[in-house]
This record gives structure tokens, sequence and C-alpha cells, in this order.
């Protein structure tokens, strides 16, 4: 299923994994390097129709498929295995390991979609020696957690807050975050054994979550409070009784409509399902865990402060909510968190799955910023 130009290979002993990687323009040594991280539930192979026109355009694109996905190996499937190495700050390990395996000392840019989005993110604030620019889609970055400023003196509250998921908890009907609920040790069971299947239901979650679904027409947050967070679809903020599976199962799309659906078509769709049905869910639902752990987000605030000094570039769909989920986020991003943005970009026909609903515009748009960015340097 891959197109021409694009080989399959893997790449060994990269921070304790055996990674599986796509490659295009590997026909030519010395092309500058690309770095294309995926997102949840996705794959190396969501960059297949990009990765010919970067090649086209003379560089050398490498895609893994990351800890926890895919054919790569080497990481703990298990709920109560190794959790720690699904890090963020091991994840960016990840890439500066394949990077070096590579050859390469640097990368002209790392391009991040959903949850490869703050991975290629921390790649720029960590080592922005070695990832020279960033490319952010779908999932904006707002910058490392924040320590406590100018607290001394001050005295604690005597009553915690309740929290929010507390106040999603008390809405009517009872709501939650899908991040907690991936955090869960039943979310993997609940989409991996699910009745409809692994291929019913990633085709209902890629649909939800596309321009095809004519509900998502997003509209910023005005504040992260529980009456706010639950504008955004159900997919983001879940009925608190009911998984993913349930969720999305709702939404599923007729006979017709998958039939219509030029940029993922069934064919293509099996490639996802049957890695997933191989692998089930949870190496990705390991990275929601330490997003949501109070350790792991400690651990990030040692960088606090910090901006991503870098060329960036942000793009998404315009029908995509994840712009939006995180209220602030969007326009901290292009005003603090990163003190070179290029161009922030929403496209026409497109949800959150923009590089394959419209890779024309995101591959073009790519090389633009790939031949801006070193005027800028």
């Amino acid at each position: 299923m891959l197109p021409q130009g694009i080989r399959s290979r893997f790449v060994c002993d990269i921070n304790g994994l055996t990674m599986h990687v796509l490659e295009a323009g590997f026909e030519t040594r010395g092309r500058p390097c690309v770095l294309m991280l995926h997102g949840f539930p996705e794959l190396a192979y969501s960059w297949r129709k990009v990765m010919p026109a970067l090649a086209a355009a003379g560089y050398h694109v490498v895609a893994p498929d990351q800890r926890g996905y895919g054919r790569t190996t080497g990481w703990d499937a298990a709920y109560d295995g190794d959790l720690g190495s699904f890090r963020m700050l091991n994840l960016v390990q990840d890439a500066l390991g394949l990077v070096l395996a590579l050859g390469y000392r640097s990368v002209h840019a790392v391009v991040g979609h959903d949850f490869g989005s703050p991975v290629a993110a921390w790649c720029a604030l960590v080592r922005p020696d070695v990832f020279r620019s960033v490319a952010l889609m779908s999932a904006p970055f707002a910058g490392p957690p924040a320590l406590p400023f100018e607290t001394a003196g001050h005295a604690a509250a005597s009553t915690p807050e309740p929290s929010l998921q507390d106040e999603l908890g008390a809405l009517a009907p009872p709501r939650k975050h899908y991040q907690r609920y991936y955090a869960t040790r039943e979310a993997n069971e609940n989409m991996w054994h699910c009745p409809q299947g692994v291929h019913a239901f990633l085709r209902a979650y890629y649909h939800c979550k596309s321009a095809d679904w004519t509900l998502n027409q997003p509209t910023p947050l005005r504040s992260t409070t529980a009456a706010e967070l639950a504008r955004l679809p159900t997919y983001y903020v879940m009925n608190r009784d009911l998984g993913m599976a349930e969720t999305v199962a709702r939404e599923m799309p007729t006979a017709d409509e998958i039939a219509d659906c030029r940029w993922l078509p069934d064919e293509e769709l099996r490639v996802y399902s049957s890695a997933y049905e191989r692998t089930g869910f949870q190496g990705g639902l390991q990275w929601y865990r330490c997003a949501t752990s109070r350790t792991c987000l400690s651990e990030l605030q040692l960088f606090s402060g910090r901006t991503i000094d870098v060329p960036a570039m942000f793009v998404a769909g315009k029908c995509d909510w994840g712009v939006y989920q995180k209220p602030g986020d969007f326009e901290t991003m292009q005003t603090t968190a990163c003190t070179k943005m290029l161009g922030c970009h929403l496209l026409d026909g497109a949800g959150h799955w923009v590089q394959q609903e419209q890779p024309e515009a995101v591959s073009r748009l790519l090389v633009e910023f790939l031949r801006m960015h070193e005027r800028v340097r």
C-alpha cells in the first residue's frame, strides 16, 4: 500500500527500540533530512501522501512508527509495565537517537501531527541544535508547564478547589475528558475488543474527527471550565458512562459515505486496522497516561519559561476542534511559545487528519516553509 518512492525498513538499537521507518528521497546521499512524527491512533503510514512531494523537493524524509505503535518493537505493552519509557523526554530521545543512527548531526525540520506535535515541539525546545525548525499540526503548543511564581509569603489554600473532572462529572448528563479516559485501565480493552471490531471502530473514529462529519464547526472556547469544555464534541468530552468505542459508533458513516471517502479508502484503512488488531492500543495510550501524570509533568517544569526559538509553522484543518480544545493554546503558541512563527494555516476541507485529508495543500506549505526558514536563521 506504499506509494512509489517510499520504502519500509527497520533501524535497530534506538533507545532500546527496533524502529520501523518509512523513507522517501533515500536514493541520493547528502540530502537534508526531514523527520515526521505521527499521532494517535495512527502510524508512520499517515505521512504517505506528503512524503513523495518532500522527496521531490530534495529532502530525505523519514517517518517512524513511534514507541508503542505499529511494527516498532522493544516497548512494554502491559498496562502495569514500564510506563516511564513513554515520558515526553524519552520520546524526544527516541527521535534524537533515530536521527543520529541515520548519520545526521541535525535535521532540516521535525514535523509532528496530533500527539506527534508536542513531541516535535519538545524536540525543537530541548535540542534546537539538532531540530533546526519545527512544523506542528493539529495540536498547538503553548510552552512548558509553568513553575509557581512569586508565591513566597502566600499561604496555601486551606481547601482545594473541585477538580475539572469533578465538575465535568457534575454536568447533566455527566461527562469526562477523553485524555483522562485514555489513561484508564479499561480504555484499551474497550477499543481493541469492541463489538463492531477494530476496523469499524477506526472508520467511525477517523470519520467523526474529519471534515466529512458536518457537525465539526469549531469555535474558540472562552475558558477551561466544565461548561465551556462541554461544547466540544463527545469524542473529546465524552459521556461519563460510555467508552470511546460506543461514543464513535453513534457516528458510523453509511456505506455510501464510506465509498465516497477518497482521503481514506477502505484498503488504506485496513493498514491501520490490521496493525491495531495485532498490537492493541495500549502503546499509544501510555502517552496519555504520562500526559496526565503529575510526576511526568513535574519533570517538564524544569523547562518552565523556555521558548521554541527555531523557525516554526502551524497547520490544521478548519474543521478540527483540536485547535481549540485547550483554550488559549492556539494564541499563546503564536505570541509567546514560538518566537519565530513563520505561518499559521487553517485549511479548508480538512478536519483533524489534515495531512491525509488535504495532502497537496499540506505538502505545498511544508515545502515553502522548509525553503523559507533558512532565510530567518
